[in-house]
């Protein structure tokens, strides 16, 4: 959660931080700001509202002319979301500038240590404390401003990143991190920050990726210096090539990025297992998984963490490594996991599941997870994340962006990586025969185009989300490998329509759902011809005798379900296991219409973000 946007250079500040801001509107937020300097004065302006509220504010308010200058995006933690709450935050003297991502745990006890020396606060931010306890420390014990940052964070508790610059030296910008992500882009004669590369990809390629308990001072015409904030040792900085392209980034001619991505996905599932599915030699070729095949195929369990609609991947997962691979699985939200004293041992693998890679109760667990011995593995998006560099071994997605906050093509390429691996380990196991295994590999290679298939249901879903704009409630129900997609599609309704929806296994419900159901209430029933067909048909009866309105989700050619249900959407037919894969398109494309029905802000929805990297 928030963004952070920081240029020191040649260039005027202004333009490329409000675009940046811009790009990492995604992450999720309720008020921003800007701070800039020419060399005279600090400029600074904020507001709540969007980044198109602040960018009307600043040019009708301050001069933007200037070569140095931080912003943010702020999701409120500490102080209701305000003009006065917003960042940047400046120090009681108006000489140092502070932007802050993440939460400084016992800001209350310092904040009454600094109001007993004589500082004042306007804010009900952690982050004014921290900024005004980096100038105490900078006044008091006489230091340039790199050692004063590193002597304040050696007494706060809690994650952050942050980017602080005094007027007085206006040719260095000082950054941290410990928790949230910050990268540093490299060019010539400037620099660049950002919680991710997104801001800065048309400028340079060039990035660092700071590691936690990590600070670098960056000085114009200077190498950057990175230092561990504990014990002051230099850090060799490693630079790296991006592969984002701008393009990547960019709307294409669709309306929202979540309609670009569901569109994607086709492309995005067949970059995820290109190279590592090779169906005319029957091989699964995944590095992280090869060279780490005993501890795969000695573990007496697999325990799945994540977050969200990653633990709805892990929850496809469980389902599919069991019944390929034989092993146990137990699908774990991490936030609950950090905290119940779990029985983990060195015959545990762990799979953390992330799509930002960021997250922080998942990264919580790693590291809970790892200090029992367990082994670590990896599945995310975005290349040099934290979880990436956390875990002791790992397979990157290749979705490519995702900036939707309402995730979607990462649900699927997760799913894929998941499968890919389940499979590898069901061959090596032996729980497969040849002819299986070869029969899966070629489904799974045939899934773009089906995907591609179901999304030729767009303007019918369209017309069914229509219809059903103005319900209050929705069920979604599906059993075995699409009870994880029934809770995905509810998930998706709520995020960006704000309709109150819920997933259930189907013969749950009539273990209590079923009281709800009248004239009034649609449910959405995924009913494949594969798996528990006839019982699912049931359950379309019992809802269908009680005037339940029925939108069915069926493979190609049903005729049963289309004789109950008041809509149909139909999907091409595969194998059991990979039908998640095509049954969350029409789930995907409801909700994208019905929210942008009833207007709403589909790419950003209200109090949600795309990095979770609080508690």
């Amino acid at each position: 959660m928030c963004g952070i946007v920081g240029y020191i250079g040649h260039r005027e500040a202004y333009p490329i931080i409000i675009k940046g801001l811009q790009r990492l509107e995604y992450r999720g937020y309720d008020s921003a700001g800007i701070a800039l300097y020419d060399g005279t004065n600090i400029k600074l302006s904020k507001t709540k509202g969007k980044v198109s509220d602040l960018k009307e504010k600043i040019e009708n308010e301050i001069s933007t002319k200037g070569t140095l200058g931080i912003g943010h995006t702020r999701w409120a933690t500490h102080g209701v979301p305000n003009d006065v709450n917003s960042h940047p935050h400046t120090s009681n003297s108006g000489d140092l500038v502070i932007i802050h991502n993440g939460i400084i745990e016992n800001y209350d006890s310092l904040k009454q240590e600094l109001i007993k020396r004589g500082y004042t606060f306007q804010s009900d931010t952690d982050t004014e404390v921290l900024i005004n306890l980096i100038e105490d420390v900078k006044k008091n014990e006489n230091l340039k401003l790199g050692k004063a940052v590193q002597v304040a964070l050696n007494q706060v508790v809690g994650a952050y990143a942050i980017a602080v610059f005094d007027k007085n030296k206006p040719n260095e910008i000082v950054v941290a991190k410990l928790g949230s992500p910050l990268a540093i882009g490299v060019g010539n004669d400037e620099f660049f920050i950002a919680s991710d590369a997104s801001p800065f990809i048309e400028y340079t390629k060039n990035a660092i990726y700071l590691e936690d308990e990590e600070m670098a001072i960056i000085r114009r015409g200077k190498d950057i210096k990175v230092r561990k904030i504990q014990n002051d040792n230099l850090v060799d900085p490693y630079v790296q090539k991006l592969q984002l392209n701008l393009e990547q980034i960019e709307k294409g001619g669709y309306d929202h990025f979540m309609l670009k991505e569901i569109y994607e996905q086709p492309s995005a599932i067949l970059d995820t297992f290109r190279g590592r599915l090779l169906s005319n030699e029957a091989i699964i070729k995944m590095v992280g998984i090869e060279d780490n095949m005993k501890k795969f195929l000695a573990a007496d369990r697999i325990i799945i963490v994540a977050c969200g609609t990653s633990w709805h991947a892990g929850l496809v997962a469980e389902y599919i490594f069991e019944d390929l691979a034989r092993i146990p699985v137990e699908v774990e939200y991490a936030s609950e996991f950090r905290y119940r004293n779990p029985v983990i041992t060195e015959k545990d693998v762990v799979i953390a599941i992330s799509q930002s890679g960021e997250t922080a109760d998942t990264l919580a667990a790693i590291k809970l997870a790892k200090s029992k011995g367990a082994f670590v593995f990896g599945v995310c998006n975005v290349v040099g994340s934290t979880i990436a560099r956390e875990t002791n071994a790992g397979a990157y997605t290749h979705a490519g962006p995702e900036i939707g906050v309402a995730s979607t093509k990462a649900f699927t390429t997760q799913i894929t990586v998941l499968t890919l691996i389940a499979l590898r380990l069901a061959r090596a196991k032996g729980t497969m025969s040849s002819s299986a295994f070869r029969q899966h590999l070629i489904e799974l290679e045939m899934i773009p185009a089906k995907v591609e298939e179901a999304l030729k249901s767009d303007a019918y879903v369209k017309t069914i989300a229509d219809i059903y704009k103005d319900s209050k409630n929705f069920l979604y129900l599906g059993r075995g490998f699409n009870f994880p997609v029934a809770l995905e599609g509810a998930l998706k309704l709520k995020e960006i329509s704000y309709i109150h929806a819920e997933g259930y296994p189907a013969a749950e419900m009539k273990h209590g759902p079923i009281a709800l159901i009248d004239e009034q209430m649609p449910v959405v029933v995924i009913a494949t011809k594969k798996g528990h067909y006839e019982k699912v048909v049931s359950n379309i009866q019992e809802i269908k005798s009680r005037k339940g309105k029925i939108i069915g989700i069926v493979t190609k050619g049903d005729t049963s379900v289309k004789e109950l249900a008041d809509y149909v959407i139909e999907v091409p037919e595969t194998l059991e296991c990979l039908t998640p894969l095509l049954t969350t398109i029409p789930l995907q494309l409801l909700s994208y219409h019905i929210a942008v029905i009833l207007n709403k802000n589909v790419d950003q929805p209200r109090n949600l973000a795309k990095s979770v990297t609080v508690e």
